[in-house]
């Protein structure tokens, strides 16, 4: 590099590019989902806390995951701030851990139901959730590391409403080829990886649910699992198609969109999947507010 470069220490967030009136009206629809995602979120933590009945470790899973959604769409909406990154990518790869924990839970409720409560003690769900967290944490420090040693000397403009790795990758002015790959090959690692995982997971939950003998018992397994596969549904795919298909500059507003998808309704969607499909929450529900107007005169 010349010795007149400078170097950029700010950044300058584009969002999106739209009319004021649209800017207005956006803020008005996103603050309201962010609220609605806080109270949903909100109210499974609660659930899960005040009805023992819910002591379980598929909700002691489903608790980490409301945490891992309202922090998540608290990093972005409110500030979109810059030094928000590090925190968005721990949050978002500990999601994805969090979502192949609980498929091994459904696999061992159906495929091993006598030792389920042996395997799925309160000491591994412990560890399993300590170990989600902690991958999290370290992969996107790892990330950090490589980014912050980059130079930056402009333009200062990142293509996004907030500090996604890859718009900011664009503005180095070195060699980012380490980190791209790191990317691509953490991108794999945290999406193809574990949803090969859950795929392993219910190919065989599916092979045992055939064998149940009564109807009844069929769509009852297929109904516990059928939240969980939604979420991991909206999850991954919208996250592989992010961070896994090749992008051109046809496709960054389109991107831009989804990552807003992802970051917005993603963490809304989850607890109203697991409210609306799941007769014991909806239970725990009831049953809370019957507490609260006490008993009938």
């Amino acid at each position: 590099m010349g010795g007149n470069q400078s170097w950029i220490t700010e950044l300058i967030l584009l969002g999106f590019q739209l009319s004021a009136e649209m800017e207005v009206l956006l803020f008005w629809v996103f603050s309201l989902l962010y609220v609605f995602s806080l109270m949903a979120n909100g109210m499974i933590l609660g659930l899960i806390y005040l009805d023992p009945r819910l002591h379980t470790p598929m909700y002691f899973f489903l608790s980490h995951l409301a945490v891992i959604d309202i922090s998540y769409a608290s990093s972005i909406l409110p500030s979109m701030l810059e030094n928000v990154m590090n925190l968005v990518l721990t949050l978002a790869i500990t999601e994805c851990m969090i979502l192949v924990v609980m498929s091994y839970d459904r696999f061992v409720a159906i495929c091993h139901p006598l030792q389920y409560t042996v395997i799925m003690n309160w000491s591994m769900c412990t560890v399993l959730a300590v170990s989600s967290w902690a991958c999290g944490f370290f992969l996107a420090l790892i990330n950090l590391i490589l980014l912050l040693r980059l130079p930056f000397c402009g333009p200062q403009e990142v293509n996004h409403f907030f500090c996604e790795t890859l718009s900011v990758l664009k503005l180095a002015c070195a060699d980012t080829g380490t980190s791209e790959i790191f990317l691509f090959a953490g991108g794999v690692f945290v999406l193809v990886g574990p949803l090969s995982l859950i795929m392993v997971s219910y190919l065989r939950i599916l092979w045992a649910i055939l064998k149940i003998q009564s109807k009844e018992g069929r769509k009852k397994a297929f109904y516990t699992c059928s939240s969980h596969l939604c979420v991991v549904g909206f999850y991954f795919g919208i996250g592989m198609m992010i961070y896994l298909v090749p992008e051109n500059s046809q496709q960054q507003e389109q991107q831009k969109v989804l990552t807003l998808f992802y970051s917005v309704f993603n963490p809304m969607l989850n607890p109203l999947i697991y409210s609306l499909r799941n007769d014991q929450v909806k239970g725990a529900f009831y049953r809370a507010l019957q507490k609260k107007r006490g008993p009938c005169k």
